[in-house]
């Protein structure tokens, strides 16, 4: 009897594969496409160690006299072949990529999430609780929607950077940059959940749960934040690109990514130097993967938000 029922009853990957977003996801080719890009780039970043030809970090694998190799070309020295050539101190552009791919997955990642996490609460709070907190809340985050969000980030990161003794500035210049780009974003993240939670509140649900005596921690944490959480995705799909965006920006002015441990907009930053002296490929592989990624993962957002809109369906 119970094969019978097992027999009838469809597994969760059938009904994973027949829900409403896997079709929407299934006859968006776009989607299809960016999520097949963003995978490709994060498999590489995560398989760095075993992918990539040089430890581009380790100075006993360095020949300066590869330097400047052109892509796909042979050194004139040492004869060495590289796939997108050489920097000027002869590491090959193609590992500093993967390597630098998983500083800024990594930054961007944790960034989202801390700016999620603090946004969410913040939000519920201001949503369920009103009063005074809500208003000191949505006043602050009012006050720095007045500031371009990459400013912010650069007074975190200069005031975080100047308490940090001098001997651990490099080894804590990553978490640093997390912690300047999650406070410069958590305020849209905030204002969602707290319109959300504001309508969510009144709906009988929960005022059941406060009849039969849930406290309001309980009810914001397990019958309003699931029912919030839908927009909650949407932005942090969008906020991810951004995040590491700004991650670039920062290591690209030379305030994010120490040169021990550089991004993308750390290998922006300096291929640029070179960019009119003919050493073109220095900037232009890690800022073309740059804009693959960030362009994919924004795409993957907005197919994420017309998805869960269900206006459009």
């Amino acid at each position: 009897m119970a094969d019978i029922q097992s027999e009838i009853r469809p597994s969760r990957l059938r009904r994973a594969w027949d829900s409403d977003l896997a079709w929407s996801f299934r006859h968006a080719p776009v989607a299809v496409v960016s999520a097949v890009v963003v995978l490709i780039l994060i498999a590489g970043a995560l398989l760095a160690p075993l992918i990539a030809p040089h430890d581009p970090f380790n100075p006993a694998t360095l020949n300066l006299m590869n330097g400047f190799t052109p892509p796909g070309q042979a050194n004139q020295f040492t004869g060495d072949l590289f796939l997108l050539g050489t920097d000027d101190q002869g590491r090959d552009v193609f590992s500093t990529i993967l390597y630098g791919m998983r500083i800024s997955l990594f930054v961007g990642f944790s960034a989202v999430l801390l700016a999620m996490v603090l946004g969410v609460i913040l939000g519920l709070l201001a949503g369920y609780v009103g009063g005074w907190t809500e208003t000191i809340i949505m006043r602050v985050a009012d006050v720095q929607l007045t500031f371009p969000a990459i400013l912010v980030a650069m007074l975190i990161f200069g005031i975080a950077k100047g308490i940090t003794p001098p001997e651990y500035r490099d080894q804590m210049a990553i978490w640093v940059l997390i912690l300047a780009i999650g406070l410069s974003d958590w305020v849209q993240f905030a204002r969602v959940v707290r319109g959300a939670t504001l309508v969510e509140k009144n709906k009988e649900y929960v005022q059941a749960a406060r009849l039969i005596g849930r406290s309001p921690f309980a009810i914001m944490l397990r019958h309003i934040l699931p029912n919030v959480l839908n927009p909650v995705l949407v932005i942090a799909t969008i906020s991810l690109a951004l995040a590491i965006i700004a991650e670039a920006t920062l290591s690209f002015l030379g305030v994010g990514a120490p040169p021990t441990k550089p991004s993308l907009g750390t290998l922006i930053r300096i291929g640029q130097e070179f960019m009119f002296s003919g050493e073109w490929w220095i900037l232009f592989f890690p800022a073309a993967t740059l804009l693959a990624l960030a362009l994919s993962i924004n795409l993957l957002g907005d197919w994420l938000r017309d998805a869960l809109n269900p206006r459009l369906r």
